[in-house]
């Protein structure tokens, strides 16, 4: 199971004018293959009179699911530039399409490269980027006569504090990074004299902002 990984933080749209030619950009996460074809048909359903509407993803924890499409352009002028934009940027489970009105003015094989790759690019830009972290949630079982103090030492740790539970005994359930459980488990076992229940609830990943 990967650890870290970056995407885009959800649907985004960009549009951008070259040489009279209009390039619409929308962004989508996609977890499958059928979730991108059905974004990609949602945008095509949109845009029936577009002169073009070009497509990229790319899938997977080991990017096994790779497609680019160039509905009419030129081969490897549309689909292929925007998904190697995505491979720079290093994105997984994303899914573009850029929607073309032509304008009237050709822009020739390298001109649609640049394009495509641009519109790509500023459309990722206006949706942003988020890494996802893996982490664990665990939950930290105590006698009341502890919660002031393990409270405070969590809130002022790097630790993320989730919620506390109030029953016979007080729960809190706190993010560690995977790579931190070991650490957390110790810390934790030190500052309560070996007092605490600690208790892995479930992995999940919790997704920060990439500036």
């Amino acid at each position: 199971m990967r650890n870290n990984y970056k995407t885009v933080k959800g649907h985004g749209e960009s549009e951008i004018i070259i040489q009279k030619s209009q390039f619409i950009t929308y962004i989508e996460r996609a977890e499958s293959e059928e979730e991108a074809q059905d974004f990609i048909n949602k945008i095509k359903q949109k845009h029936k009179d577009a002169t073009h509407n070009c497509s990229a993803y790319i899938i997977g924890e080991h990017d096994h699911i790779q497609k680019a499409n160039d509905d009419g352009e030129p081969s490897g002028t549309a689909g292929v530039p925007m998904l190697e934009v995505l491979k720079k940027r290093a994105l997984k489970d994303t899914v573009v399409v850029v929607t073309r009105y032509f304008g009237g003015i050709k822009l020739g094989g390298g001109g649609l490269i640049r394009a495509y790759g641009k519109a790509t690019t500023e459309g990722i830009d206006a949706t942003g980027e988020v890494e996802c972290q893996l982490h664990h949630l665990m939950k930290v079982s105590i006698d009341y006569t502890w919660l002031g103090k393990v409270e405070n030492e969590i809130r002022n740790s790097i630790f993320q504090l989730k919620e506390i539970a109030y029953a016979d005994l007080v729960e809190i359930y706190v993010y560690t990074k995977a790579e931190d459980e070991v650490k957390f488990l110790e810390w934790v076992t030190e500052i309560t004299n070996g007092q605490a229940i600690i208790d892995t609830v479930e992995k999940v990943f919790l997704e920060f902002d990439v500036v």
